[in-house]
């Protein structure tokens, strides 16, 4: 259009250039419009979820970029936010469950703004034709239902205000936080603040004053939100692990090659496959994750004398960069019966654990006392002494830091 009206303004003699002419015709044209939809909610009908980020500033000057999830009952503006280490689904899900639990039950429907968090596929017209599957498990065991605004579009949202610009100038930008435990505290004052004292400016009343018309609408939990458990697939690779975000959890050989299902819980894992299964402590990136039996398992079912001892070197040496200067020490002063060494060690490591073996090295190379029997006197002084034992060395203390990957344990 904007075309065809420079072509007709020349032809009536028009001299100016084309960039003034249309910032002409874009300040006559009319402005496109859409009917913004507002509607209340039943209580125990809705509730609206998102992420958002904000940079906090602290009195000491540092800044500090914070994710929140945030969560609101349509009907009594009952609200929770909780602090989340990033905004991917297992965040989501654990805020989720936690303002649901806070809130004192489920709504019929969670209304989310980002689709991207939740579904991976969806059609030009907003349908979702392929779910996060982790996302998809949790709310089937809820039993809550699911629907989708398209981001930025505040008109599908019904009366609800835009959770994540509100939450940033009600509490995130007015306020001022001496550190991150000072801002934890404000939170959770906050909360009551906003729940039980300050009218709602929509209602013209709390959000407690209406939660005792929309409580008894929730429907109970199912989960707690510790008893949470988001299941992933997974296989137990040639080493008889199970690799989950990068930490190696082992698991019994006879399960090699096996495809099963980790449980993920906040502070532990669960592994099934086939008939076998496992717990483990939860790891964070570089830990190794490993019980007492399945080293014993691994062990029977190396064969060869020499892959037995270099199975269990192996063990030790991955214990960390203190296990390896210590047992470097030994294999260079005893190249010749290091491998005694080695089965002490071993039994050692499945009699106390990887962390208590790696403190006993690190006091060890500190002492100069490089071999398996004073670690052995370490973790157990009442042991008597070996017949190889010999005098630790004068010497400057050893440098480095005791960084083992701890052993797995049954919560």
């Amino acid at each position: 259009i904007t075309l065809e009206i420079l072509r007709r303004a020349k032809l009536a003699g028009y001299t100016g250039s084309k960039t003034a002419l249309y910032a002409l015709v874009a300040q006559v044209r009319p402005a496109d419009t859409h009917p913004v939809i507002r509607f209340e909610g039943v209580p125990g009908e809705f509730a609206q979820h998102d992420f958002g980020h904000v940079d906090v500033r602290f009195i000491d000057g540092r800044v500090k970029r914070v994710h929140f999830f945030a969560s609101r009952l349509k009907y009594s503006r009952w609200v929770q936010v909780t602090l989340v280490p990033n905004e991917r689904v297992e965040s989501l899900l654990r805020a989720l469950v936690e303002h649901f639990d806070a809130m004192g039950g489920i709504p019929l429907l969670a209304v989310f703004d980002r689709p991207k968090t939740i579904a991976i596929r969806w059609r030009h017209d907003g349908t979702v034709t392929e779910w996060n599957s982790t996302f998809a498990q949790v709310v089937l065991e809820l039993g809550v239902g699911v629907e989708l605004c398209w981001p930025r579009r505040g008109n599908e949202k019904g009366s609800v205000e835009n959770l994540v610009k509100w939450g940033k100038g009600s509490f995130f930008k007015p306020r001022r936080f001496l550190d991150e435990a000072d801002l934890d505290r404000q939170l959770a004052e906050w909360h009551v603040e906003v729940n039980t004292k300050r009218p709602s400016r929509a209602t013209d009343v709390t959000p407690e004053a209406r939660m005792a018309e929309e409580r008894p609408r929730l429907r109970a939990l199912r989960v707690a939100p510790s008893d949470l458990a988001l299941r992933f697939p997974t296989v137990v690779g040639p080493t008889g692990n199970v690799v989950f975000e990068g930490v190696p959890y082992s698991f019994s050989p006879d399960a090699i090659g096996l495809s099963g299902t980790l449980f993920l819980y906040r502070d532990r894992v669960w592994i099934k496959a086939g008939r076998f299964e496992a717990a483990h402590e939860r790891g964070k990136p570089g830990d190794k994750r490993t019980l007492p039996e399945h080293r014993a398992e691994m062990l029977a079912a190396v064969s060869g004398k020499r892959a037995k001892r270099y199975y269990k070197r192996e063990q030790i040496l991955q214990l960390g960069p203190v296990a390896l200067a210590y047992f470097t020490e030994i294999v260079h002063r005893r190249p010749k019966t290091w491998p005694r060494d080695v089965e002490l060690l071993f039994d050692l490591l499945q009699a106390y654990g990887g962390e208590d073996l790696c403190a006993a090295m690190a006091r060890a190379h500190k002492a100069r006392a490089f071999g398996s029997e004073y670690i052995r006197r370490f973790l157990h002084p009442d042991a008597p002494p070996t017949d190889d034992a010999t005098p630790p060395e004068a010497g400057a203390p050893a440098g480095g830091m005791c960084r083992p990957s701890p052993t797995g344990t049954s919560p």
